[in-house]
């Protein structure tokens, strides 16, 4: 709940104050999918996660399965295979999710390189986040901070083309070559 601050101003020679609460160690995490299929709108889906309020023994963020959970949906969704590109996060790589993966033929992982945001389209989601409905806002409490979250992904959902940019951020872009039986064939 600790405000990003993307820009400030104040009169000359007073120094701008942001007064927020105190840090909590509770968080919200959100795990999210940049979907592209050549010829199709582009998709966000998205999972959020709000973690408990009291400490506790257990996992404090996502766990291997609930991204396995996320995908799963996913194909439900889109109703197509997945190739699902994922950074090398150790929950991504968890033995639980290979195994998953390797008795459905519907999904194949492909890792990124060790370090690689910039090769990542869902980073370029949380940027967008980061420099609209959060930028320069102190929560007042967790729910404003949800509400805000998902107001703001539902936005980036309503618009494809900020999905596609976060693809063209990368450097990649689709191409689709049909295969057609050439004649004579």
């Amino acid at each position: 709940m600790t405000p990003s601050v993307a820009r400030t101003w104040s009169r000359r020679g007073h120094t701008p104050v942001v007064r927020v609460r105190g840090r909590s160690w509770r968080r919200f995490s959100i795990a999210a999918l940049c979907c592209y299929k050549p010829g199709e709108t582009s998709r966000l889906i998205y999972r959020p996660y709000r973690h408990r309020k009291y400490p506790g023994p257990g996992r404090k963020s996502f766990a291997w399965s609930d991204y396995r959970d996320l995908v799963v949906r996913a194909h439900l969704q889109l109703g197509a295979p997945i190739v699902l590109i994922w950074d090398n996060l150790n929950t991504h790589r968890a033995a639980g999710m290979r195994q998953y993966a390797a008795d459905h033929d519907w999904l194949t992982i492909v890792q990124l390189p060790s370090y690689a945001p910039d090769l990542n389209p869902v980073e370029g989601v949380w940027s967008l986040l980061r420099r609209g409905p959060l930028a320069n806002v102190a929560f007042t409490d967790h729910e404003h901070l949800e509400r805000v979250l998902r107001r703001g992904l539902r936005r980036i959902q309503r618009h494809p083309e900020l999905i596609d940019g976060c693809l063209a951020g990368t450097g990649f872009s689709l191409t689709h070559r049909p295969t057609t039986p050439r004649r004579g064939q």
